[in-house]
Formats: C-alpha cells, sequence, structure tokens
C-alpha cells in the first residue's frame, strides 16, 4: 500500500558515497525510486548531467538577453503564450507562476509519494533540457537530505500539462512558500529552510516553468505502486496456493508442458509458483487419484491464466515506467548544441528551444488504467476463494463458514462480505480516467490525460485488494487447520506449510468467534511488508 512508513533521512550523499544514487536525468531505476522515497537514500547529482544543464541555462540566458519570443521565457502561458512578458519581469513571472498553480484541495500525499516526486523532478531536470540552473536540481536533492516534505494536496491535476498543481505546491517550498513536514511536524517552508540553514531561491527565466510541467504526480505514484503490486502479486500466489490445498484442489493444471501450449510469459511464471508453493505436498497426492470432483472452479484452475495477465499488465505499466522516468517532460525544451532544426523552434547562436507536448500524461495514464483493472481482478478472483472456502457445499467437507460451532458462530461468514465490499468498491474506482477529458485554459488545453486521477484511482484499488488479499489468507489459514486436522496426519507442500506457520505467528487459529478486525490488520501487515513473497519465488 502506497504511503508506507519510512525511516529516518539520512545525510546528503557526496561524490564519494558509494550508497547514493547518483542523478543522470537517464538511468534511474524503479527500485531506486522506492529507496530515496521510503528508506532515505541519499542522491547525488552526476557532473555531467551538472555540464548539460550549465549548457542548456546558457541558452535560455542568452534568449533573454538577445529579447526573443519564447513560450514560458519571454511569454505567459497556456492560453496567455501570445502574451509577451516584458524581459525586466522575467524573475516576477516565474515566482508568480509557481504562487498562481498552487491551487490544489484535499488532503496531502503521504511523504512516501512526495519524496519520489522531488526525486523524479530532480532527474527530469538533471537531463539537461529544462534550462534550469543546477542550483535548482540541488536544493531539491537538499530537500530530500533534510527530511522536508512539502505538503502536496492529493486533488487538482488534469494530467494536460503534466501534475501542474501538484508541483506547484511541491516546488513552493524553494522560493520560501507554502507548509511542508518536518520531524513530524508541519510548518511554513520559510521556516524549515532557515531550521536547516537554508534561504529561499530567487528563479531566473524559464526555472519556474521548469519546474511544474511533468508527469511527476502521477509517475511518483506508479512507481511505488508498482513495487507495491509486484509484491502483492506473489502474495497471492501464496494465497490461491494455500487455498487449493484446503480446498482439495488439483494441480494438474499447472503442469509446465500444459502452460506451455498457451505461452504467455505472466501465465508460465505463475504456474511455476504455484508449482514451487506445492512441491512435496502429501495432502494432494492424497486425492490425485480420487476422483472428488471432475474440474476445480475457475478460480483455483485458472489462477495461472488469471494472476499471469495481471504479471503482463504490471509488467506494461513497468516499461512505460522505465521510460518516463528517464524522460524531459516539461515545456519548452532546451537543446544546447543545435542537433534539432525545426523552423518553428527558437533559434540562438548555441541552441535551440522547441516548445511541443512531452508533458502530457496519457502514456502513463492509459498504462495506470491498464494496471488499475488488473489489480482489480486479482481482488476479484481471490474473494471468490473466500467465497468457496467459506461455503460448506463447496469447500468439500469444510464446516461452514469454516467454523468448528457452526450455527450458534458465524465464524468467518462476515470477512467474506468485506471481501465482496472491497472487490465492490474497486470495480467502479476501475473505471478508466484517461478516457474523460475536460479541456483547460481556455480551451488551448483541449484534451487532458486525467493521468494523477488514474494514479490515485490505482493507488485505492491496491489498497483494497490488500485487504482481501489478507482476507484469503486468514481462510484459507483456518481452512487448512481444519483440513489438516482432519487428514491423518498428511502436510501440505513446503511453501503453503511455511506461509501458514508465519500467518499463525501473528494470527491464532479461530476456535471461536472473536473480534476479527485486529486479525485482518495483522494480515494486512504481513501482505503490505511482503513477508511471504520470496516463498513464490522462481527456481
Amino acid at each position: 500500500m502506497l504511503g508506507h512508513v519510512i525511516g529516518p533521512i539520512g545525510r546528503a550523499g557526496t561524490a564519494d558515497d558509494e550508497s547514493a544514487v547518483v542523478l543522470t536525468g537517464a538511468d534511474l531505476t524503479i527500485h531506486e525510486v522506492e529507496d530515496v522515497a521510503r528508506r532515505g537514500r541519499p542522491v547525488v547529482l552526476d557532473a555531467g548531467a551538472r555540464r548539460r544543464m550549465a549548457e542548456s541555462r546558457a541558452v535560455i540566458e542568452r534568449l533573454v538577453r538577445d529579447g526573443a519570443t519564447v513560450y514560458g521565457v519571454t511569454t505567459g502561458f497556456g492560453a496567455l503564450a501570445n502574451t509577451r512578458i516584458a524581459t525586466a519581469d522575467a524573475r516576477t513571472l516565474q515566482e508568480i507562476l509557481l504562487v498562481s498553480h498552487a491551487a490544489g484541495v484535499g488532503p496531502p500525499f503521504p511523504d512516501d509519494v512526495v519524496r519520489a516526486m522531488l526525486l523524479l523532478r530532480a532527474n527530469t531536470l538533471a537531463l539537461g533540457h529544462s534550462g534550469c540552473r543546477p542550483l535548482i536540481v540541488e536544493r531539491l536533492l537538499a530537500l530530500l537530505a533534510g527530511g522536508v516534505v512539502p505538503i502536496v494536496p492529493e486533488q487538482g491535476s488534469v494530467g494536460a500539462s503534466g501534475d501542474l498543481a501538484p508541483l506547484a505546491h511541491l516546488a513552493l517550498p524553494l522560493i520560501g512558500r507554502g507548509e511542508v513536514r518536518l520531524g513530524g511536524r508541519q510548518l511554513p517552508a520559510l521556516v524549515a529552510l532557515r531550521e536547516l540553514g537554508m534561504e529561499p531561491l530567487t528563479l531566473e527565466a524559464k526555472e519556474g516553468l521548469a519546474l511544474l510541467n511533468g508527469t511527476q504526480l502521477m509517475s511518483a505514484i506508479g512507481t511505488l505502486l508498482l513495487v507495491d503490486a509486484d509484491r502483492l502479486l506473489r502474495t497471492a500466489s501464496v494465497a490461491a496456493a494455500m487455498s487449493l490445498e484446503a480446498l482439495l484442489g488439483t494441480d494438474v493444471a499447472y503442469a509446465a508442458a500444459y502452460q506451455l501450449a498457451r505461452p504467455h510469459p505472466g501465465q508460465i511464471a505463475v504456474a511455476g509458483q504455484m508449482r514451487r508453493l506445492l512441491r512435496g505436498s502429501s495432502l494432494l497426492a492424497s486425492h490425485h487419484a480420487d476422483p472428488h470432483r471432475v474440474q476445480d472452479p475457475y478460480s483455483l484452475r485458472c489462477v495461472p491464466q488469471v494472476h499471469g495477465a495481471v504479471m503482463d499488465a504490471l509488467d506494461h505499466l513497468r516499461r512505460v515506467l522505465d521510460v518516463e522516468l528517464n524522460s524531459a517532460t516539461d515545456n519548452p525544451l532546451v537543446f544546447p548544441d543545435g542537433a534539432v532544426t525545426e523552423p518553428d523552434a527558437a533559434a540562438t547562436g548555441g541552441g535551440l528551444v522547441i516548445s511541443g507536448g512531452t508533458f502530457h500524461g496519457e502514456p502513463i495514464a492509459l498504462a495506470l488504467d491498464f494496471a488499475t483493472l488488473a489489480i482489480a481482478e486479482l481482488g476479484a478472483i481471490s474473494e471468490r476463494r473466500i467465497a468457496l472456502l467459506t461455503d460448506a457445499r463447496l469447500s468439500g467437507g469444510l464446516p461452514p463458514f469454516l467454523s468448528e460451532n457452526s450455527g450458534l458462530e458465524s465464524g468467518m461468514m462476515l470477512l467474506q462480505y468485506t471481501a465482496a465490499a472491497l472487490v465492490s468498491e474497486s470495480k467502479v474506482l476501475a473505471h478508466p480516467a484517461s478516457v474523460d477529458s475536460i479541456p483547460t485554459s481556455a480551451n488551448q488545453e483541449d484534451h487532458v490525460s486525467m493521468g494523477a486521477i488514474a494514479a490515485r484511482h490505482a493507488q485505492a484499488v491496491l489498497a483494497n485488494v490488500e485487504r482481501v488479499l489478507a482476507i484469503e489468507l486468514l481462510c484459507a489459514a483456518q481452512g487448512l487447520d481444519l483440513r489438516l486436522a482432519a487428514s491423518g496426519g498428511l502436510a501440505p507442500g513446503a511453501g503453503v506449510a511455511e506461509a501458514l506457520r508465519r500467518i499463525r505467528a501473528m494470527v491464532p487459529h479461530l476456535e471461536h468467534d472473536r473480534e476479527q478486525a485486529s486479525d485482518m490488520a495483522r494480515a494486512l501487515r504481513l501482505v503490505e511488508s511482503g513477508a511471504l513473497v520470496e516463498l513464490a519465488a522462481a527456481t
């Protein structure tokens, strides 16, 4: 789940710090983003990136000095692109831009999302196409190193010129405005800067625009979502294997040769996980020859097909993010070497400035919507296995609602209700945000991506499905306890047995009805922490 608590933020990294992430603008990885956002890994700016930024900054300074007309440098923004700004007002224009665009509403994003945004904003500027001074990146990294987390409201971005309002809130502390969190306190940014021995920056031409054009909110959420969804998917294999054993299902449909007849990569990988989890199960072996069920229900038999399709959808998001994290996403872009030749580009002796649309969030929005649909399906099939476990007509002899005193007691009846509610809510949230568009900026920005909304919906669905999987783990563990007690000494697969042991170390067997909210909370911690994922590792 997004919003994980991070540990103490470490000191600022140095060029000699082998543990530091070195920002080049071109090779930041998804797991480095998580390390910085959640574990406070230090970050430093690459020397080559610093040189590229200086070169592109020189282009901007020449354009301002020469009085050239360049969008966002010597003109207004959006529908005001044709309004010329006096050279003397270039600095004021940038500060006013941040202040006027910080119009977000709603609760603030959690710290890990905001720290990821700071890192991603610094990385895109480090690519050297934004025309801002290296000092801007250094200050963003100083906020990370100092544990300063800008207050960024969740709502207000349509994902058109990127995540304008959220990025404006993110950048306000650089100029001593806005609110931040520091050491567990919320305080004015100016106070926090001075506690850390820093003074507000005065932005130069183009720098305000460079800070707030881009896709860093949707990319930050998407990146953290992906690492959490990867863990969730492997946990789902563990839950499915436990449910299969508790329900006296068969592993025949997971055979490698059978899966290769339709070789989708995710399907093959998930089938391999299931075989590993079930390896050595005498419980499975005991009923292989027993035709108690001609075929298992789809929620058991088709785990590789459904979970595998989810894996493939997440891999698509991974490919998109690998590109997006290391891309220039503001506007206009600066090409110091003049290698690009375009008739409409603003030219000066040492380079070109081109205005376009690299900030548009459509690539991320579509990928996030696809991921949201996939994650929601992971919850939907899990709920069906929960329903099998709790229904005495379908569970192969388990007592009603997994209660040893059914009738007097309700057992896990209401856990299935909760799972059903979460799955139903996720279906609503899975409606794709990217198919909607409301024009903004007096119809200049007439098609927008709604990528930030797609990202927030993906967050909410992930949180729901984590809870559904936690419920399945509880029900499957209860079913396994009951099945094994009646089996005469049979044992589940090694992976399933270890998963059961870890669950029982956190949550005791349900002998009699009790308040199960705390049971679900403890199981959720197992899911969120990824404590079961290595059990599903392929061999």
